[in-house]
């Protein structure tokens, strides 16, 4: 049987850490930084954890 490939979006979105977990980048911090405050950037520019919800979906993206 041949390998499956990985999702190009997906490996350009997600990462996993080295315990497993699924990380993401937050949104909102694209564009029209002027008017957001520097805490409010600084927030965001922290990753988060995958929700459990959407945690076996990306997995099969990544395929693991």
């Amino acid at each position: 049987m041949p390998k499956n490939k990985t999702h190009s979006g997906a490996k350009k979105r997600f990462r996993v850490t080295g315990s497993g977990k699924l990380m993401r980048e937050q949104a909102g911090k694209r564009h029209l930084l002027e008017v957001k405050s520097s805490r409010r950037k600084r927030r965001l520019s922290k990753d988060q954890a995958v929700s459990p919800a959407d945690a076996r979906q990306v997995k099969r993206l990544l395929g693991r």
